[in-house]
């Protein structure tokens, strides 16, 4: 990083796809040509950038690593990267790193998932309850599904190509769906799920008004034990853990995206001394808010 200042990212669909891509707030771009960005001054992808559309990176050659949220995950040959709105990524470039990133946009999520199940949809971009990396078996069809999406969307013209390709994305997301239940805890019970997302949802509302669990208990008309327990369950963490977690990655993204003083930042999050804001940060992440700027600048 040059400064403190992480640029936000926009969908903005290249020219040669402008029909499509604007139509409906999709696209396909390949890695290598994200790389070449590289060179432009305005923002490198090799440096932190925050999303405001969600990104599916499929990598198809070669190996490395990809930079989520402040930690770093290792990526290889058909590894699937889940990347929400709202979050902090980079690249790490390689030679022989080869691959695409599906970019849509909030209002293209909501209307190509719109009949699949509330259900199935809060799982697919998640980062509380999965891993941001599905590793995709080579013999799996997904690759197949893949390859005809890319076909599909290259087409210059096409009848029906909006929903052929609203179809074919919407098998894929299935099969790796299929895939996730596979690899991961498959949560069964759909109940605990949703408390899980009012949960979540929650703590989003009243981040800066209160981190008690009881509160959130309350809230969800459960007790504290029941709460907890949905928590370990489903993420191995206390309802407290995930509050934290939240309180965390939220101070972490407006420390580095914004020219907001760690003492404005700690009476925004609900903390009456700024002190203690400190001793929560460093407790949880073993840094000092500036020790933590410091942290990003040097990678």
């Amino acid at each position: 990083m040059t400064n403190k200042e992480i640029p936000h990212i926009t969908f903005n669909p290249e020219k040669f796809n402008a029909e499509i891509s604007q139509n409906f707030g999709f696209e396909i771009v390949p890695i290598e040509r994200i790389a070449k960005l590289k060179e432009q001054i305005e923002h490198n992808p090799e440096l932190p950038h925050q999303l405001k559309f969600f990104n599916l990176i499929f990598f198809t050659e070669g190996s490395g690593r990809h930079f989520i949220d402040f930690n770093w995950f290792p990526v290889q040959q058909h590894s699937l990267v889940y990347l929400t709105k709202e979050q902090v990524n980079a690249f790490e470039f390689s030679a022989n790193l080869k691959g695409f990133c599906i970019i849509f946009t909030e209002e293209y999520f909501v209307d190509c998932f719109a009949n699949l199940s509330k259900d199935f949809v809060f799982r697919l971009f998640n980062p509380q309850l999965f891993s941001p990396i599905l590793q995709i078996p080579p013999q799996s069809d997904f690759i197949d599904y893949f390859n005809l999406l890319l076909k599909e969307y290259d087409k210059p013209q096409a009848f029906n190509k909006m929903n052929i390709i609203n179809s074919l994305f919407t098998i894929l997301i299935s099969k790796a769906e299929g895939i996730k239940q596979n690899q991961t805890f498959h949560i069964k019970d759909s109940s605990k799920i949703t408390l899980f997302q009012k949960f979540t949802s929650l703590i989003e509302k009243n981040l800066s008004k209160t981190r008690n669990a009881n509160f959130y208990a309350n809230e969800l008309a459960i007790s504290y034990k029941h709460l907890n327990t949905i928590c370990r369950e489903l993420v191995n963490k206390t309802a407290k853990n995930i509050i934290d977690d939240y309180i965390i990655l939220h101070a972490k993204r407006n420390l580095i995206n914004s020219t907001m003083k760690s003492t404005e930042l700690a009476y925004s999050l609900g903390f009456e001394d700024p002190t203690n804001f400190t001793k929560y940060f460093k407790k949880n992440t073993g840094l000092t808010p500036k020790d933590f700027i410091k942290s990003l600048i040097k990678q």
